[in-house]
């Protein structure tokens, strides 16, 4: 699912596992050790956050560029397919917690549609735990965030869009 073309220029979105969308404001290179390095500097749209990615290290990072119109449609068919089984036997909350943590960290927009996909079905059945709800949270503002800027839409509309999806 993602662009292989790992080379940034100034003013590109690119999405950041986990912090979700942002800008390249800077190339900047620096010294540490007696080696010099290139960095993206990448200031995350929704929280100013400012990370500083070694050119080097894009890969590794999960530094990737948006995704496209054609993918998004990818996506919502993820948040509208239910498991026909429910979600079977449901495992312990830390053990979902390691896998939705890693399937975020993973910066693929389709395991994060998942995971919104099934806390919305464990949702259905019970509250859920503060923890949750935190993961929930920020599924869905990764997600939105991403889809909103592929699409060239306002975030409350795909939010809101999104939020339809899973509740049907």
């Amino acid at each position: 699912m993602q662009n292989t073309d790992n080379t940034f220029k100034v003013g590109d979105c690119a999405v950041y596992p986990s912090q979700g969308v942002g800008v390249i404001e800077a190339i900047e290179s620096r010294e540490f050790s007696g080696i010099r390095s290139e960095f993206y500097v990448l200031r995350i749209v929704d929280t100013d956050m400012t990370i500083m990615v070694p050119v080097g290290n894009v890969e590794q990072v999960g530094l990737r560029r948006l995704i496209s119109k054609q993918q998004v449609s990818r996506i919502y068919k993820v948040l509208e397919d239910k498991p026909s089984d429910g979600l079977g036997s449901i495992p312990s909350w830390s053990r979902r917690q390691r896998e939705y943590q890693e399937k975020i960290k993973s910066g693929d927009p389709l395991e994060v549609a998942e995971v919104l996909r099934e806390l919305y079905l464990i949702k259905e059945d019970k509250e859920l735990s503060y923890g949750e709800k935190k993961v929930l949270e920020l599924a869905r503002k990764l997600l939105v965030s991403e889809i909103a800027r592929a699409e060239g839409k306002d975030e409350d509309k795909v939010a809101q869009r999104v939020e339809k999806m899973l509740l049907n």
